[in-house]
């Protein structure tokens, strides 16, 4: 192939992540033509909802995958953590890359969740972060934060949140580093599947973009995502539910913890597990949060 189409959000998260993949594409295959295609998503554009009110993270991708389906793109670049846990029929993730820091994030002028003041406001878009500071922090009040990094920022400087919470991977790639006023760990905000990993979605039957993403794949990376997600697809996991989970290499294979939640944080189920194999690990922690309960928790 002379050319690459990269689909992509519009966002300058989203630019910087296909301008990064395209960079990697153009060293690997010299003479490798690689363009990107900016596009509006429907997750982009509903600024005033919950995303699990609005559609789930299904809204980021849609518009990408048509303009596969088009043949208007190759491929597109997603945030691992913005990808449904279920792709549809006819597309398949080439390569998920070598994850960027997967913690959240607090930004603001206080040092720590703990030492905000009571009914202090938190911003965030996520459910699963809003029921962790919840069960954690019930002083605290958390308030719906939507729109790109950028516009998430501005709004904690106009004073409309006294702190927001983000993910590390997307300050770091865009050079604002100096933003993070801590970095949460992992036992006080378990992260979402996939944070901070970059997936690679292309039609299934294109087995020679396929060829032409695999060197970018990183298996450590995608050991870990993979159970992750399986958690997340065995749950049924969407927006709608607040579902943690996160992955560590380990001896043998990975190290898989994940809780799920009640929105309002005060229910939250934990399990763990080890193994070699990364979707048994998933299946066998979703087995267990199961046994504590999770089908009450998401209604069933």
């Amino acid at each position: 192939m002379r050319k690459l189409v990269i689909a992509t959000r519009r966002s300058r998260l989203a630019l910087w992540q296909a301008e990064h993949i395209a960079g990697l594409l153009k060293n690997l295959h010299p003479g490798l033509n690689v363009e990107l295609l900016p596009l509006s998503t429907r997750g982009d554009e509903l600024l005033d909802q919950r995303l699990d009110k609005a559609g789930g993270k299904g809204l980021f991708v849609k518009e990408l995958e048509s303009a596969m389906a088009q043949g208007r793109a190759d491929l597109a670049v997603h945030s691992m953590k913005d990808m449904p846990a279920e792709l549809p029929p006819g597309f398949a993730l080439a390569a998920i890359t070598a994850r960027e820091d997967p913690r959240d994030v607090l930004v603001s002028s206080y040092k720590n969740l703990q030492e905000m003041p009571k009914g202090a406001t938190v911003g965030t878009s996520s459910l699963r972060r809003s029921a962790q500071v919840a069960e954690r922090y019930p002083h605290l009040e958390a308030r719906l934060l939507r729109g790109n990094v950028d516009t998430r920022l501005a709004k904690l400087d106009r004073g409309e949140y006294d702190a927001i919470v983000l993910a590390a991977a997307g300050l770091v790639r865009l050079g604002l580093e100096s933003r993070i006023g801590a970095r949460l760990g992992t036992d006080e905000m378990l992260p979402a599947p996939g944070q901070g990993a970059l997936g690679i979605e292309c039609l299934a039957e294109r087995a020679e973009v396929a060829a032409l993403l695999a060197p970018l794949a990183d298996s450590a990376t995608a050991a870990c995502v993979r159970a992750e997600r399986t958690v997340s697809r065995a749950l049924g996991g969407s927006c709608s539910l607040p579902l943690a989970a996160f992955a560590e290499l380990a001896s043998g294979g990975v190290h898989l913890r994940a809780l799920v939640a009640s929105a309002d944080g005060t229910r939250v189920l934990r399990s763990e597990s080890n193994g070699s194999d990364p979707e048994e690990v998933g299946n066998r922690v979703a087995q267990a949060l199961r046994r504590q309960g999770a089908d009450q928790i998401l209604g069933r």
